[in-house]
């Protein structure tokens, strides 16, 4: 009976020290995540906006004679400088209104000091009273009208010559030239249609619009001295080029609630091209010792910003963020997290608050300014 109830026994032990045997369960793995450190710096305050490139200056080449074009001195997409000769019109027609209007000069200077000879002869015999005053003062009276038509056709001269010299049509400005409207042997009509443009591109102009609710911001800039512009060229791997604001417009648009800027840039690698767009960005002042962050850290929750700081315990905490734009990659901090605290910018979506985390060897975002 003892051997059986030691069995019983044992059968019943059995099974609760095997129970008790048995390892505690596990808990959560830790999560592996990449982490930056925050620092505090100064940041500049930029506004973004898409710009459109002008030319500095454009003319539209008309003739200002009605003639036939004789010939085209330049190729669609030349360079040209000031007073280059681009456009000839035929200048023989004028050429002939010049010598008849010489030729009626040289006559009315004939005529007129022929008349001054004679009057000044009868005054004479005015005097000796050989002529009536009514004989002096008709002779007189014809010498000044003809000194009278001589100015007259001085002026026709004059004017003769400046119709010749349209014939021959010169750059206004430096520039690049662009597509030929008319080709030698087209008739043109005075102040009718253009025959070619001229774009002066170095510099030129890049014409951008900003809300209007940066008006005070941007006046107090302004007041600063020259402020200071980029206009980055999409798809093109080179540094931006810099510029300074030219022009500020004296309304608002109150259509779209912006007003135009433009500003100026030399261009001197004529990286900008008229009809362009650029992304602009302008520099406003700057804000130091901020707190600032890697955009990616920072996500987006039915509360708002949050991201994740990895506390002592190597413990992942939530925090609720104010961010502000910082610059390209960046972000400002305005309230949520300190500088020196550790920020996940990477892993985040496996995370949960009070999670175990591996991370990587914190980097800070940038050079740390006081």
């Amino acid at each position: 009976m003892k051997r059986i109830a030691y069995l019983l026994w044992f059968a019943l032990f059995l099974p609760t020290a095997c129970a008790e045997q048995k390892e505690k369960p596990k808990g959560k793995p830790a999560v592996p995540v990449r982490t930056v450190q925050a620092i505090q710096k100064t940041v500049p305050v930029q506004v973004r906006a898409i710009g459109t490139v002008e030319p500095f200056s454009s003319v539209a080449l008309k003739a200002q004679v009605s003639g036939q074009i004789s010939r085209i001195h330049v190729a669609e997409g030349s360079e040209v400088r000031q007073g280059d000769l681009l456009i000839t019109i035929d200048p023989e027609p004028f050429q002939a209104v010049l010598r008849q209007t010489e030729a009626a000069l040289a006559k009315s200077q004939a005529q007129a000091r022929f008349a001054a000879d004679q009057a000044r002869r009868y005054e004479g015999l005015l005097k000796e009273g050989i002529v009536t005053h009514d004989q002096h003062d008709q002779l007189q009276a014809n010498a000044e009208s003809l000194a009278a038509a001589v100015a007259a056709d001085r002026a026709a001269v004059a004017n003769a010559r400046i119709q010749l010299g349209y014939c021959a049509i010169r750059s206004p400005i430096s520039g690049r030239t662009g597509s030929i409207g008319l080709h030698a042997g087209n008739l043109v009509k005075a102040n009718d249609q253009a025959i070619l443009t001229v774009n002066q591109i170095s510099p030129a102009y890049v014409s951008f619009n900003l809300p209007e609710k940066r008006m005070a911001e941007l006046k107090r800039a302004l007041a600063g001295g020259q402020l200071k512009v980029k206009a980055v060229l999409p798809q093109d791997g080179g540094a931006p080029e810099t510029g300074t604001i030219s022009f500020l417009d004296n309304t608002a648009n109150p259509a779209t609630g912006t007003i135009r800027l433009k500003g100026l840039f030399e261009n001197r690698s004529r990286r900008l091209w008229p009809g362009q767009f650029v992304d602009v960005v302008l520099t406003l002042n700057s804000r130091p010792n901020v707190v600032v962050v890697p955009s990616p850290a920072v996500q987006q929750g039915q509360q708002g910003e949050y991201l994740y700081v990895v506390n002592r315990e190597q413990q992942a905490e939530l925090r609720q963020v104010v961010t502000a734009p910082a610059g390209e990659g960046e972000l400002v901090i305005e309230k949520g997290v300190n500088a020196g605290e550790i920020v996940v910018v990477d892993g985040q979506l496996r995370l949960t608050p009070g999670a175990g985390v591996t991370m990587s060897a914190p980097a800070s975002t940038g050079k740390q300014q006081q």
